[in-house]
């Protein structure tokens, strides 16, 4: 039995999303004429309190096309030092933006009012402006960690007082809105733009959302185009999104009890130094010497368990839909009888 854990965007689309894949209807989305994709924008978009939204390949692009529409070249963007913009999009902001980036320390890769107003720029020639904040919820490397609606709260008073845009990459968003028990609209409202993904687990095989005021989503539209990111009669790829916005975010709470189920097996474990917080799909370990995080994947790949290294003694494991109560079962006695060579 092979069990995937490396991440949720292994995931494949079910037999039902398949089937409503091939019945979308289509047209050019370049010219706005795609009513799967004009459907799934505005669907989106309202349930997180926008105006508008805009479809694209990845949550990289979307992330960096928000990037581009609030800053101009030589400001800054402040954001954790373990966010995914910074870390996993191959320097996007410095060659897409000519922006630079603040990077905060933070709790699990969460950052504060607090440090936000320490870090902003006082207006002085030698520094770049100040002009753009990024949060990730969930926060992948922080193992996926959520915000408090408050803390967000109070962030996007501190970025009003200082007059500065807000950005999420939302690209676990629904986990974390089950995890904290608030809603799209009560997050939505707190934000200048997001980046919602569908293509993690949600199922769906490609794409994310942006959304944001009509104004934003215009401009948003020209740097897609830019880009390469029109997709012409994409709408087949937008109704696997719209499928899973509409069938598949409830069941991500399954995916967090079988993490907290995991990680009440992991803790137990002699050759697992610390174990992160589990608050949604992700788990994060650290692997004791005399070990090494690339020791455990490759013994654990030979009996049957995938999962990914997140630095040389960091590993993590990811639950998804594909996972079956069956496999979860059938992990954790394997990590129960597990030691490494």
């Amino acid at each position: 039995m092979q069990i995937d854990f490396r991440s949720d965007t292994v995931t494949q689309p079910t037999s039902s999303m398949k089937e409503f894949m091939f019945k979308a209807p289509l047209g050019d989305d370049v010219f706005g004429e795609d009513p799967s994709i004009v459907q799934l924008e505005e669907e989106t978009a309202q349930q997180f309190n926008h105006e508008a939204g805009l479809f694209c390949p990845s949550g990289t692009m979307t992330n960096q096309i928000a990037l581009a529409v609030h800053t101009r070249p030589r400001e800054e963007v402040i954001c954790h030092k373990n966010s995914h913009i910074y870390l996993y999009e191959g320097g996007g902001p410095a060659f897409l933006s000519s922006v630079s980036l603040r990077l905060l320390e933070g709790d699990y890769g969460r950052i504060t009012a607090e440090a936000i107003e320490e870090n902003i720029n006082p207006e002085n020639v030698h520094f770049p402006r100040t002009r753009l904040v990024s949060l990730e919820n969930t926060m992948n490397k922080g193992g996926g960690s959520c915000y408090d609606l408050e803390e967000i709260r109070k962030i996007r008073k501190s970025c009003q007082k200082h007059g500065l845009s807000l950005h999420l990459d939302g690209a676990r968003i629904f986990n974390a809105c089950i995890a904290k028990g608030y809603s799209t609209q009560e997050i939505g409202q707190e934000f200048d733009s997001i980046s919602i993904c569908f293509s993690k687990g949600l199922g769906a095989p490609v794409g994310s959302v942006l959304v944001g005021s009509e104004a934003f989503i215009h401009e948003a539209r020209r740097v897609r185009k830019v880009l390469g990111g029109g997709m012409r009669q994409g709408g087949i790829l937008a109704s696997a999104a719209f499928y899973a916005l509409n069938h598949h975010v409830d069941r991500l709470a399954e995916d967090h009890r079988r993490a907290k189920e995991m990680g009440d097996v992991l803790k137990h474990c002699e050759w697992i130094q610390f174990l992160y917080p589990i608050e949604t799909n992700i788990i994060i370990f650290e692997v004791g010497s005399p070990f090494s995080g690339a020791q455990v994947i490759e013994q654990l790949s030979a009996l049957g368990i995938r999962c990914a290294g997140f630095g040389k003694m960091h590993v993590r494991f990811v639950f998804h839909l594909d996972i079956s109560e069956e496999q979860h079962q059938h992990a954790m006695t394997v990590i129960q009888n597990f030691q490494p060579q």
